[in-house]
C-alpha cells in the first residue's frame, strides 16, 4: 500500500514553478502530504487502475488554510461518470450525496464535510458509487485504516507552517 500512496505523488505533472509535494507520513492505507500552503491525507482505492487508465483514482481530505477550509473531503473517480447520475459516498450505514463534475466529487458544504470526515474516522472502509459513461454502475472502495491519523497529521502540518 505504501507504494500505491507514494505513487499518488506522481498525480499530475509538476513543473519547476509548482509547489513541491512533501511526504508528512504514511499511516496504514493513507498518506499525509504537504504541497505549498495546503496539506492533505490521501489514499488509493483497493482495486488498482487499469494499465491504460488516463488517471488514477484517489480519495482525500485536505486542509486549505488560504481558503479557510479544514478537513475537506474530495475524490477522483476511477472512471468518467455519466453526468446525469449522482455520486454517493458510503461509510458504514451513512450515505452522503456528493457534488461532482465528470471525474471529481466533493462534499457540497461544510456540514457535509464534517459529517463525512467524522464518519470515515470511525469506519473500516468506504466506497464511492456512481454510474460510468455508457450507463454501467461502478464503485471505488477504500480501506480506512490509518485515515484518522493521516488526516490529523495533514491538518496539524498546515496549522504549524
Amino acid at each position: 500500500m505504501r507504494a500505491a500512496i507514494l505513487g499518488l505523488l506522481a498525480l499530475g505533472a509538476v513543473s519547476d514553478a509548482a509547489p513541491r509535494r512533501t511526504l508528512i507520513g504514511v499511516h496504514g492505507a493513507w498518506g499525509a502530504f504537504r504541497e505549498g500552503d495546503r496539506c492533505f491525507a490521501i489514499a488509493a482505492p483497493e482495486r488498482r487502475a487499469r494499465p491504460d487508465a488516463r488517471w488514477r483514482a484517489f480519495a482525500g481530505v485536505g486542509s486549505f488554510p488560504a481558503l479557510r477550509q479544514n478537513a475537506t473531503f474530495f475524490v477522483r473517480l476511477s472512471r468518467a461518470r455519466d453526468r446525469s447520475a449522482g455520486v454517493t459516498l458510503s461509510v458504514g450505514d451513512r450515505r452522503f450525496r456528493l457534488v461532482a463534475n465528470g471525474t471529481d466529487a466533493w462534499a457540497p458544504d461544510a456540514p457535509s464535510d464534517r459529517a463525512a470526515v467524522a464518519a470515515l474516522r470511525g469506519a473500516r472502509s468506504m466506497s464511492v458509487e456512481a454510474v460510468a459513461q455508457g450507463g454501467r454502475p461502478f464503485a471505488d472502495t477504500y480501506r480506512l485504516d490509518g485515515a484518522a491519523t493521516a488526516i490529523d497529521a495533514a491538518v496539524l502540518a498546515c496549522r504549524t507552517q
